[in-house]
């Protein structure tokens, strides 16, 4: 019993140090020369063209919930005569 254990803690730790088959380029620098430079950009569009389209999918959403917010609160202030 602590035979096979002592097995399956092997393997489990060869299985969690091994486990990075390749390296990954550390791409933080650049990153931070990106966001740092001063280009007059918005820090939230500096991304590039996901971040801008991200940014105007998030106002499209908010603009269309407030004006649907509006929208019931008007009608359930206003109820319908029948």
């Amino acid at each position: 019993m602590y035979r096979q254990l002592m097995g399956l803690r092997q393997l489990s730790k060869r299985t969690i140090t091994s486990s990075a088959r390749r390296q990954i380029d550390n791409t933080v620098k650049d990153k931070q020369k990106l966001f740092q430079e001063d280009n007059g950009m918005p820090i939230h569009l500096k991304g590039g063209s996901k971040d801008a389209l991200l940014y105007r999918a998030t106002m499209g959403l908010t603009v269309f919930g407030g004006g649907f917010v509006v929208y019931e609160l008007f009608s359930a202030a206003m109820p319908k005569k029948p």
